[in-house]
């Protein structure tokens, strides 16, 4: 049986309760306890904007509309989507998120000196969530948390207050989420957080949503869903449009729902669908996974599955230390 023709029956998730203030809707993030918004603004995408005002502008007025979620990464445009950030979250702004950036370091040392890196670009002294990035490979878990790995390195920032919580990202294939969990568990280590594609396209190919979700929902580890709409070449497929893509990764039991946001017309979008969010009905669900079936076969409009295009750390294989 293919795998096109199983997706009719994934697995049944309850939309996890949200609480609305104002135009946003804020969940709690796994068994930690933050509040979180369930928009959270994606720090690549800050970067695009030629105007490094226009990016602050970005910044502050998701905040001011609720948005607390930050995501970042030590190496998103060579460290300027941080720096931009950093400047953003001056003049009481830093007090209103919960921040959250990724380093790609292997090693101790290399983990430890982006961190550092980080914390100064984004003029800070804590960050609320350290992720290990681009967890890609079956080695990367390996690597992570091997005498002089990086997971050391992250341990000892929690312990120093540089760091509050711990998680990982990819973006590859669930297979390596699920050995990353596996891994961590031989060292009786338990993530606060994952972050992982969940998007309409997901359910039909190579699922982070059918075979990781259920596993952070057991651990009551908070997930971050990423992807929604693949860089926007989901939305080619002409399957789904942003809001239905948006509103299908809030639907699922995400604590945030990481959205590119490169203009304050997509800000406007990702605002519209947190305010026009309700939880969808069986048949709902049921309706745009069929409709999107035929568009996700074999990973076309999910190319950071299928392709290394999304893989920043092939390109740069130096940052793994």
């Amino acid at each position: 049986m293919s795998e096109s023709s199983m997706v009719s029956q994934p697995p049944v998730f309850q939309t996890p309760p949200s609480t609305r203030k104002g135009e946003m809707l804020y969940r709690t993030l796994g068994r930690t306890g933050e509040e979180v918004s369930l928009i959270g603004l994606g720090g690549y995408h800050i970067g695009d904007p030629p105007d490094e005002a226009e990016a602050i502008r970005i910044i502050r007025k998701a905040i001011d509309h609720g948005v607390t979620f930050m995501d970042n990464c030590w190496d998103y445009h060579d460290g300027g989507s941080e720096i931009r950030m950093g400047k953003a979250l001056r003049d009481g702004y830093r007090e209103k998120v919960f921040l959250m950036t990724k380093i790609d370091g292997r090693t101790k040392e290399a983990a430890a000196q982006q961190l550092d890196e980080s914390l100064r670009r984004l003029q800070t002294d804590r960050i609320d969530l350290l992720q290990h990035h681009e967890i890609i490979r079956l080695e990367d878990p390996d690597r992570i948390f091997a005498e002089g790995g990086a997971h050391e390195a992250l341990l000892e920032a929690r312990q120093a207050g540089k760091i509050r919580y711990i998680g990982f990202t990819g973006h590859k294939d669930p297979l390596v989420h699920l050995r990353m969990l596996e891994i961590a568990e031989k060292y009786n280590f338990r993530f606060d957080a994952v972050q992982m594609p969940l998007n309409v396209m997901d359910a039909h190919f190579r699922s982070f949503q059918n075979r990781v979700l259920p596993l952070l929902i057991e651990e009551q580890i908070g997930v971050l869903g990423m992807k929604s709409m693949g860089g926007k070449i989901i939305l080619e497929s002409k399957a789904a449009t942003p809001i239905e893509c948006l509103h299908y990764a809030m639907n699922l039991p995400t604590s945030v729902v990481i959205t590119g946001i490169d203009s304050l017309p997509i800000l406007d979008q990702a605002l519209e669908a947190a305010r026009t969010f309700r939880p969808m009905t069986a048949a709902e669900v049921n309706a745009l996974l069929q409709r999107t079936a035929g568009a996700a076969a074999e990973g076309r409009y999910e190319r950071f599955k299928t392709s290394s295009m999304f893989d920043g750390t092939a390109l740069s294989p130096q940052w793994l230390g």
